[in-house]
């Protein structure tokens, strides 16, 4: 604009025009003198125009119908010099854009004159664009009619006129829509759109557009009419139309301005009623038509398709599709299905290659293929219109082998993706072979069962370059190439791949990025935003969620119709570039499978790529089964089932190996082609890239690649490597010198596949250990009964796996060593035999050398786990096995042996296993390693192992049992008498500290003195005589002293066990737990021929000495020990027969008592030097209990049960020291046992089940056992005292923790968790037990009763809340229980004591002197108010009732209470707010109920129940009396203020309490009633009367309802004083009324 608004243009413009009318005058004087006379006014008016304005352009605008004029004039001359002439200076005048609207009419007008009168065409044309294009001043019917004159120019007979006119027309719709767009980019921020527009019937015109897009509006509308065949509505004047030109019109602007579409419903309604239907009605013969009789292609038929109107209707699809797919998702669906359609074998080539070229468009735009599967697939009744997409490719792919291409015999396969020179002979000479300057090109191409198809290089990857869609100047169909049409198909199905999988990819990479995110995010601390944080991670879930559910539904709906058809390409492929992108396309869809999870369809496409790996009809088992499932699928398009069609078994590739079979009876050779390498690669690939999601399919991939690998003659190697083996050079397999070159490269890629296993995570990783267990598995069952070399893959690879996964080597050791040990070891095949065990010592030895985080020597717990295979080894009888574990250990202890630490047990029992029968071998090299030990290892070794190389080092002595015995009866006296040495020099050894000598040497401080390194040796060898007594028992026993010296021992045990030594001590236990596992001796005829091996046991520390795990269990050493500690009563220890002399088990008891009770009796003096016992000493003393129980329960008597329950009791009372309290006592919140707490309860627990089972003379314990529990039970308010120790008591809830500077040394457990669980055990124990004969006479519940009191009396004062809670219900439950049995034996008086002690536990617990603590809450005193209530409905249910069974005196307390807690009390501690609810409303509710219930009793039998009633409303009007008064009282006080409400409450109570009274009273027969109620009952009147003056309304209704029946007490007066009394009633009646 700046160029002709510039000064110097305006100047040249004026002198332009001025010339130009000079012009026209000079032509025109003679001719046309009109028009002279125009042009020189013209002149004159343009001098005017310039001398008088400034702005001469607009000046010249607003005059411009004159300044034109002349020039209009001069057009209409028909002068072709003139015309031209004029023509130049108005398209002048456009250019600098002073033409005014009316102007341009009129400009129109004559152009359109011109026009029909065949003058300066091009001209014309020239005109009317720069008209249009230079400003906006031409609308409405100026512009139609330009337009117009547009499309008449088109269809002149001149060509280039024609082809001028379409581009003028391309050019001026183009102008018609940017205006559209300028204009809305222009209103864009000041006027909001138009509300939506409803159907127009009458469509030429819309009054809610603006002017430029309502010439637009108009345009399309009547372009859609034109190519319908319709009259127009606005381009007026139009004589002729083609289709094919208004198709391109309509493709043009739906393409480039989708916009102006998307944003004007006006528009977009066009769209839907116009353009859609109009589209489908011109596919109809596309449809209907089916390949027949004739293959002509003339358009005069309608019925038959016409290439360029379905080629353009295509092209428009497209666009439709692309753009506007969210407008119109229905018409969309049906365009769709006819691109299906299309692709149909009976439609002719053309269409079908067009057909396929416009899928392939909408392939190569992933996220359009995601909206289809929204909008279609994922809905519940439309069209599956994605996999129909997919699954009419490959239908379309299959046909094209199936059915040989029509019309088409003259093109030839000499295509190279360029015209090629050579002629159509030498072409013919073989398909598919080009003979170019005598040599043979062998050209790119599909072969499938003699079909030849040729590959042509149709596009790029990733677009969709058309060929046929582009041919818009072509009338008669073209001829399709052979192949084209599979070649674009081909590239749909990559192209569709590769979108769907790097788009689904890239999501999930994002949505995996975002949780991970979100993850970090929530788990930083919480900030003020936390909820719209969570509400951020709940909508960021949900989200992924639905795209998972996408994601899923694209691959469920596209894979199988995939598969199928890359499938028959892979197989028909023999080009090495299309089988390397088929294999890409199978491997990428077979990884996103295996990313959502999706696991049929991940496992097919993997089963296709093993399949394309082994030669054809290979038998293997796992890959065939999975093709049989998959081949009896068949996929559907558009509702119609479509087979597929399974491989050809023909090969058409360059054979490079021949092999054997690898099976159990091998048939001949099988050949492996160049194509089964490539899918080798490939699957090599998938597994190296993508193992982390092939999860179960490993199974596929692995059995595959064993195969081949057996084919191609590759054998393990050092560490499970595969190498080229002897058998490539045998007979059977042939390879070519390309495969033998690719064999190292192959083995390389195989080992760093295995490798990678190091990057899986835990899961893949089991899944790749479980395939090749599998796999192993399969190898093992093909080498049982031969001695053919067996298939090692599996195990190499499992060695291999584990090599490079040491780092996590925990969790996978036990399934990888546990498959080597079970199966592969023990392999009767010696080569598969040995290379388990090859596998396994080379772990074991890379394990131990392996740098641990943390390393091994503060890993114990690893180290085992890494040895303890082999020592598992020592099962296996194979002589092979044993050297090699042999020659394992021998390099472990020239390697390891100086930080073998607590391995050397295991190490060391290797040794010990080897037997004299195993042969010379075995025995000399397990000597040789004994010898190295014993030479190099004895100073490291630690001091619990030298007995254990004394016991292996004598197992090589054993020849003969005879021998054995002496040597082992030598043995036990020679070690009574060490032992004998040892106890005297512990006890008498020096205690002074043993300071470090010279050099390096450090001594650790629980060696630093005599005294304890010689109560390390007491602890060894009392460990190793009692060992020698437990396993050498069947030995021991027939020598005849064997009591004597089990007494010996037992001596020894004792002396141990109460030495001042807590090591010793708890060394001397275990010893004596050992010995108790002792099972009956061997019989001759049992025993064994040949020496057992040393059975050198394990211990397994489950509790040690030090302080931080006093608490433990004890420590054990194999399962039998587990069986006894756990023991629980249910499960008794495994006895095979009885010990042959019971004295043996006795003398043990009385051993275990006087230990028991020496440890646990209290000192006489207190001091810091006193010795108190460990718990972890009295834990492991009570455990002993149960399993040496077992051995005497026969006679235990009464006295022996008095004596358990004093070392029980000693037991529990034992202090612990402050320093280790922190490690054994729970803080009070935990409410845990400790272990002694626990084993204490077991020991009764195991009584008393045995007494239940056991004879009615056992019976007589239960009340013993009944008093230890509740001494127990006591514990809970009062702890035991030990001795006259200092102790600090930690049980008070509110100390929770313990003060380690206070002056004790000694704390008391915290009893109370201890004494609850022993009153929950009574509860249960007296259920069952209530009727017994000795719980009656004992009076087992009044003790009950009596012990509960204590905690009931103390309510708040308890140490912990929990406990008179706890004690409460236990009475409930046991008085539920207790009081039927006790009103039984009612008459014998064995319960007389208890109804005063259950009165007073009553009266004690609901009316407590302790007082709640100041923090209780108004919920939890509620709460406490509910507890008491219980305990009155317990009184109303279970006691009142029976009160014919029960002492009066104990009714009369009862009563007393009932009446008591009928009066409302309260705590003075509450303020005013609270005194409503504290006030134990409810309460006092229940217990007036109760007397008010009892005080009713119409049916009384007994003389007992007339008591109890007479009594109750004695009670109860006595109560009424003292409730009216104190109403009266506070009324009369409180003046205008209203009372309480629950004062109210109470009143009205009582009031309606006694009218119902009078009412009962006057039914009840007049005998029952005494004149004494009746007295009470008339004394209430005169209290009655002086309540009329309350100010409460509901007071005063139920006064009047209490007055009304005193209306049966009126009689005649008798004297003045009752005419009185009635005048006052009748006064108070009426003021009432």
């Amino acid at each position: 604009m700046s160029g002709t608004s510039s000064p110097e243009a305006v100047k040249k413009l004026l002198e332009n025009m001025q010339g130009d009318l000079r012009g026209l005058s000079l032509e025109c004087r003679k001719k046309f003198p009109p028009v002279k006379e125009a042009a020189e006014s013209g002149i004159i008016k343009v001098k005017t125009i310039a001398a008088r304005n400034t702005d001469i352009l607009a000046a010249l605008k607003e005059n411009s119908s004159e300044v034109v004029q002349p020039f209009l004039m001069g057009c209409g001359t028909k002068e072709p010099k003139i015309t031209q002439l004029c023509l130049a200076a108005i398209q002048r005048l456009m250019s600098h854009e002073v033409v005014s609207e009316a102007a341009a009419g009129n400009i129109i007008n004559m152009l359109w004159q011109l026009m029909e009168n065949s003058l300066e065409e091009l001209k014309l044309l020239q005109t009317v664009l720069v008209l249009l294009t230079t400003n906006t001043v031409v609308h409405d019917e100026a512009l139609s009619k330009a337009i117009v004159l547009c499309f008449r120019l088109h269809f002149t007979k001149d060509n280039i006129t024609n082809n001028t006119a379409a581009a003028t027309v391309r050019q001026v719709v183009t102008v018609v829509f940017e205006r559209v767009v300028a204009e809305d980019e222009r209103y864009k921020d000041t006027i909001d759109q138009p509300v939506a527009v409803q159907g127009n019937s009458n469509r030429r015109s819309v009054s809610t557009l603006k002017p430029c897009a309502k010439d637009a509006y108009m345009l399309f509308q009547d372009l859609c009419q034109l190519v319908n065949a319709d009259a127009p509505y606005w381009l007026v004047g139009m004589t002729e139309m083609t289709r094919t030109f208004g198709l391109e019109l309509l493709e043009s602007v739906l393409n480039d301005f989708p916009q102006v579409f998307l944003q004007h419903q006006e528009f977009s309604f066009l769209l839907k009623e116009r353009v859609c239907p109009l589209v489908i009605k011109l596919f109809s013969p596309n449809i209907k038509f089916r390949q027949g009789s004739s293959t002509s292609s003339s358009p005069a038929p309608v019925e038959k398709p016409y290439f360029p109107i379905c080629m353009r209707l295509l092209r428009v699809v497209s666009v439709l599709i692309k753009q506007f797919y969210s407008l119109l998702v229905t018409e969309c669906e049906i365009f769709l299905s006819l691109l299906v359609k299309f692709l149909d074998a009976d439609k002719p080539q053309w269409l079908r290659a067009v057909a396929v070229e416009s899928i392939h468009r909408l392939c190569v735009q992933p996220q359009l293929l995601r909206s289809f599967c929204q909008s279609y697939d994922m809905k519940q009744h439309s069209t599956k219109v994605f996999r129909d997409i997919v699954n009419a490719l490959g239908s379309f792919i299959q046909s094209l082998f199936l059915v040989p291409s029509t019309g088409n015999t003259s093109a030839t396969p000499n295509q190279t993706g360029s015209n090629a020179s050579g002629n159509a002979g030498s072409a013919q000479t073989s398909p598919g072979v080009l003979g170019i300057g005598g040599g043979a090109t062998v050209l790119p191409a599909f072969e499938y069962r003699g079909t030849w198809i040729p590959i042509l290089n149709v596009t790029v990857q990733g677009s969709a370059k058309a060929t046929y869609l582009e041919m818009l100047d072509k009338v008669e169909p073209p001829t399709i190439p052979e192949g084209y049409a599979m070649s674009v198909a081909f590239h749909c199905l990559l192209d569709l791949v590769r979108g769907i999988t790097t788009m689904i990819e890239g999501e999930l990479g994002e949505a995996e990025t975002v949780s991970q995110t979100t993850a970090e995010t929530t788990s930083l601390p919480a900030q003020s935003s936390e909820q719209q944080d969570l509400q951020s991670v709940s909508d960021q879930s949900e989200k992924e969620l639905v795209s998972r559910a996408v994601w899923e539904e694209m691959v469920n709906a596209c894979w199988c119709g995939l598969l199928a058809a890359l499938s028959l390409l892979l197989d028909a492929s023999t080009d090495e570039a299309a089988t390397e992108n088929i294999l890409k396309a199978e491997l990428t869809m077979a990884a996103l499978c295996g990313r959502l999870g999706l696991v049929t369809s991940r496992d097919a496409f993997i089963t296709a790529i093993c399949k394309g790996s082994l030669p054809p009809h290979y038998a293997l088992t796992v890959l065939n089964s999975t093709t049989a499932a998959l081949s009896s699928k068949s996929y559907s398009i558009q509702g119609q089932n479509v087979q597929m069609i399974s491989p050809s078994s023909e090969s058409h590739q360059q054979v490079v190996a021949v092999g054997q079979p690898l099976a159990l009876q091998p048939q001949g050779t099988v050949m492996l082609t160049s194509k089964n390498i490539q899918c080798m690669r490939t699957l090599l690939n998938l597994a190296h890239c993508h193992g982390a999601v092939l999860g179960t399919s490993w199974q596929l991939v692995l059995a595959t690649l064993q195969h081949l690998v057996w084919i191609l003659g590759l054998k393990p190697g050092v560490g499970g490597a595969l190498k080229p083996g002897r058998a490539v050079e045998g007979p059977s397999t042939v390879l070519t010198t390309a495969v033998m070159t690719d064999l190292p490269v192959i083995s390389n890629i195989l080992s760093r596949l295995f490798e990678s296993s190091q990057y899986l995570d835990d899961v893949s990783l089991h899944h790749l250990i479980n395939a090749l267990c599998s796999l192993s598995l399969e190898a093992m069952d093909m080498a049982y009964g031969n001695n053919k070399e067996p298939s090692l893959f599996a195990v190499a690879k499992l060695l291999e796996t584990g090599l490079v996964n040491m780092h996590r080597i925990e969790i996978l050791w036990r399934p990888l060593t546990g498959h080597l040990l079970e199966k592969v070891c023990q392999h009767p095949n010696s080569r598969m035999r040995e290379w388990g065990a090859e596998a396994l010592t080379s772990l074991i030895k890379a394990g131990l050398t392996f740098s641990h985080d943390p390393p091994l020597s503060q890993n114990q717990r690893l180290q085992l786990l890494l040895l303890n295979p082999l020592k598992e080894l020592s099962n296996i009888s194979h002589p092979d096995i044993r050297i090699k574990q042999l020659e394992c250990v021998l390099q472990i202890l020239q390697s390891q042996g100086d930080s073998l630490g607590p391995g050397w047990p295991l190490v060391l029992g290797v040794m010990g296993a080897i037997r004299s029968d195993q042969g010379e071998s075995l025995i000399r090299t397990a000597f040789q390693c004994l010898q190295l030990v014993v030479t190099d290892f004895l100073p490291t070794m630690p001091c619990t192992c030298l007995q254990i190389v004394v016991e292996v080092a004598g197992s090589f002595g054993l020849h003969n049992q005879e021998l054995n015995i002496s040597l082992t009866s030598i043995g036990l006296l020679v070690l009574f008498h060490l032992l004998d040495r040892v106890r005297e020099s512990s006890t008498t050894a020096d205690k002074e500290k043993i300071e470090s000598g010279g050099g390096n040497i450090l001594i650790h401080h629980s060696r630093d003195t005599a005294e304890k390194q010689w109560a390390e040796t007491w602890v060894l060898t009392l460990a190793g005589v009692a060992r020698i007594f437990n396993t050498r028992r069947y030995l021991l026993q027939p020598l005849g002293d064997f009591s004597q010296a089990w007494d010996v021992l037992l001596d020894h045990i004792q002396s141990a066990a109460l030495s001042k030594n807590n090591e010793v001590s708890l060394a001397a236990l275990k010893s004596f737990q050992e010995i108790l596992q002792i099972v009956s001796p061997v019989r001759d005829s049992e025993k064994p021929d040949t020496p057992p091996a040393i059975n050198v046991s394990v211990p397994v520390v489950v509790g040690t000495t030090t302080a931080t795990s006093l608490g433990r269990s004890f420590m054990r050493t194999d399962s039998i020990g587990e069986r006894i500690g756990r023991y629980n009563g249910s499960e008794p220890p495994v006895i095979t027969d009885e010990i042959e002399d019971l004295n043996l088990w006795w003398a043990a008891w009385n051993s275990w008592y006087r230990i028991g009770s020496e440890s646990t009796r209290p000192p006489v003096t207190c001091d810091k030097l006193t010795f108190i016992p460990s718990q972890p000493f009295l834990t492991a003393l009570i455990q002993i209990f149960p399993a040496l129980y077992q051995h005497i329960k026969t006679g235990f008597s009464m006295d022996d049960l008095q004596k358990l329950g004093v070392i029980l009791h000693g037991a529990v009372s034992v202090p612990i020291s402050s320093d280790a309290s922190p490690f054994i006592l729970p803080s009070y919140t935990e409410a845990v046992l400790t272990s002694l707490q626990e084993a204490v309860l077991t020991a009764l627990d195991v009584l008393q089940k045995a007494i239940c089972v056991g004879s009615e003379s056992m019976q007589i314990m239960y009340p013993a056992i009944f008093d230890q529990l509740l001494a127990f039970v006591e514990f809970s308010c009062k702890p035991p005292q030990y001795g006259q120790l200092e102790t600090k008591h930690i049980a008070n809830a509110k100390y929770n923790q313990i003060q380690l500077f206070a002056p004790a040394e000694w704390v008391a457990l915290n009893y109370v968790p201890f004494a609850e669980r022993s009153l929950e055990v009574v509860v249960d124990l007296y259920q069952k037990t209530a009727c017994h004969k000795a719980v009656v006479t004992e009076k087992v519940l009044q003790n009950i009763i009596k012990t509960l009191r204590i905690p009931l009396s103390l309510k708040y004062s308890c140490p912990s809340e929990s406990t008179w809670k706890l004690a409460v219900s236990s009475l409930l439950k046991v008085l539920s229980i207790g009081l039927p049995v006790a009103r039984q034996h009612a008459s014998s008086g064995k319960f007389d004591s208890m109804w005063p002690e259950l009165a007073n536990t009553f009266e004690d617990f609901l009316f407590t002197k302790s007082t709640p603590p100041d923090n209780l809450s108004i919920q939890e005193f509620q709460k406490n108010e509910s507890i008491d209530v219980e305990v009155v409905q317990l009184i109303s249910t279970e006691i009142l009732p029976y009160a014919n069974f029960i002492p009066k005196e104990f009714v009369g307390q009862i009563m007393t209470m009932l009446n008591k807690g009928s009066i409302h009390s309260q705590s003075s501690s509450f303020t005013e707010a609270e005194i409503d609810i504290r006030m134990r409303e409810e309460f006092s509710k229940v217990c007036f109920e109760t007397l008010l219930q009892f005080s009713f009793s119409n049916k009384v039998t007994t003389p007992q129940e007339g008591y109890i009633s007479r009594m109750a409303l004695s009670v109860l009007l006595k109560r009424s009396q003292d409730v009216l008064h104190r109403y009266i009282e506070d009324e009369r006080l409180s003046g205008k203020c209203p009372l309480p409400r629950q004062q109210v409450t109470e009143i009205i109570f009582v009031l309606k309490a006694v009218s119902t009274l009078i009412d009962s009273l006057k039914k009840t027969q007049p005998e029952n009633v005494d004149a004494n109620t009746w007295a009470q009952v008339i004394a209430l009147y005169p209290t009655l009367v002086e309540c009329i003056t309350c100010s409460s309304s509901e007071v005063c209704s139920a006064l009047k309802e209490a007055l009304v029946p005193f209306k049966d007490f009126m009689h005649p007066p008798a004297s003045k004083e009752k005419d009185k009394g009635a005048s006052k009633l009748s006064i108070s009646l009426s003021c009432l009324r």
